[in-house]
């Protein structure tokens, strides 16, 4: 089911201008300069996706368990190299490969951009998952479905951290597996697909409101996570390098 995304109505101005790119799970939103042809990009990034999707598929065929399985598979340095990231941040946060993918294909696709256009600053939205690379801070705001804490919570980012990731998992909305009951479990890590993977592993872990504390203790632990934001019904638990921040509407 289509979750609407709020931060997608982001005004043009003089720092970014946004465009969604869809091709066919893909959906990408992407916050760039305002110099860059859209044209240009739009083209570049299908043929990312395309190129990206190919590998996957081309890998899966021969390793069907890539596909499916729920836990952590060894790492394969002959896989292409979105698969070899994916494999690795499955194997920090001890789950499957695939809770890694939409983290690993923003931050491809934003490393790519950034290669081929040198936008002064770049973020890239998919499904939730984002890479972020910026010069000055910004506010990003937590989608939580229906906790009343729902885009009235953001994280205020800064650049000394970038380029990074944050990636956020739900067991109340969107069509990705989640075995726990979070309205939302959001990482940061300097590797957006290990963000991805760190939600899943952790969102899983989330059944009630008296979960929170624990979880958020044990991201503590972990030296990759810059940041970890958990939201159950009315209850919040954070920390990290990001203060969070009310949004006033």
């Amino acid at each position: 089911m289509y979750e609407p995304r709020l931060y997608r109505e982001i005004p043009q101005n003089d720092r970014f201008f946004g465009l969604e790119i869809s091709y066919l799970e893909t959906d990408l939103w992407i916050a760039s300069a305002p110099t860059i042809s859209e044209h240009r990009l739009q083209k570049f990034v299908v043929n990312t996706i395309i190129s990206l999707r190919n590998d996957i598929d081309e890998y899966t065929r021969n390793h069907r368990v890539f596909m499916d399985s729920f836990s952590a598979l060894p790492l394969d340095l002959g896989a292409p190299l979105i698969v070899q990231k994916m494999l690795n941040a499955a194997i920090q946060a001890n789950v499957g490969p695939m809770a890694a993918v939409a983290g690993g294909f923003a931050e491809e696709i934003g490393k790519r951009i950034k290669t081929e256009f040198s936008p002064n600053e770049l973020i890239v939205e998919n499904g939730g998952d984002i890479y972020i690379n910026i010069n000055e801070p910004a506010l990003i705001s937590i989608y939580a479905g229906d906790s009343p804490l729902s885009n009235k919570i953001a994280l205020k980012v800064t650049p000394e951290y970038s380029p990074f990731g944050i990636c956020t998992s739900s067991g109340t909305i969107g069509h990705s597996q989640s075995f726990g009951k979070a309205d939302a479990v959001t990482i940061a890590c300097k590797d957006t697909a290990q963000a991805d993977a760190f939600a899943t592993a952790f969102g899983n872990k989330i059944q009630s409101v008296d979960d929170i504390d624990s979880v958020i203790a044990e991201t503590q632990s972990i030296q990759s996570i810059l940041s970890a934001l958990v939201i159950v019904d009315d209850k919040i638990g954070v920390q990290g390098k990001f203060e969070i921040q009310i949004i006033k509407r």
